[in-house]
């Protein structure tokens, strides 16, 4: 026979458990909440900034940022859209060989209130959390708004994508800036 304490102690054991599963905040799953990036083509393509334009410091927002593309892009849901003007140039291209995609070039760090003294900072599939390139198993972006420039490539094999290296994108990727 159980006595009436026990089942008053379970009962209050799984009020409580219901009342955590119930109010937890929701577990981030890879590619969500703007999380997916996109490197199509020179046409469609997504890169990672930070998420409020008033809090744009990239190495502080390395565990916050979002994707912003430059059109809607299916396979990149909940991204937002680049601000008009951001994206000065863009070189794409598509290493067949070894099976990656990459995106370099220039942009206008007061089109989203980047600052000149922010030296940058590298964003991969570690930071943000959750962040991936479709298609892919891996990616690194690097965005220097001192220098004006970024660089982005999603990779089949994760050692074409050189996440160690948290250098200037002229020496992590190379590419035409």
């Amino acid at each position: 026979m159980i006595k009436s304490s026990t089942l008053a102690i379970f009962a209050v054991a799984l009020t409580l458990l219901t009342h955590a599963i119930t109010h937890a905040a929701p577990v981030l799953r890879a590619g969500t909440s703007g999380q997916i990036a996109a490197l199509i083509s020179a046409d469609q393509y997504c890169i990672f900034l930070p998420p409020d334009e008033h809090d744009t410091d990239i190495a502080a927002n390395e565990n916050r940022a979002v994707a912003f593309c430059n059109t809607p892009i299916a396979s990149a849901p909940k991204a937002r859209l680049l601000p008009e003007g951001f994206i000065q140039s863009l070189h794409f291209v598509h290493n067949t060989d070894k099976d990656w995609v990459q995106i370099t070039g220039r942009f206008d760090r007061t089109k989203y209130n980047l600052k000149a003294s922010d030296g940058g900072g590298q964003y991969d599939m570690r930071a943000p959390v959750g962040a991936v390139c479709d298609g892919y198993k891996a990616f690194v972006q690097l965005t220097e708004p001192d220098q004006e420039i970024y660089c982005m490539r999603c990779c089949k094999n994760k050692a074409d994508c050189p996440v160690n290296r948290s250098e200037w994108c002229e020496d992590v990727l190379g590419g035409v800036y």
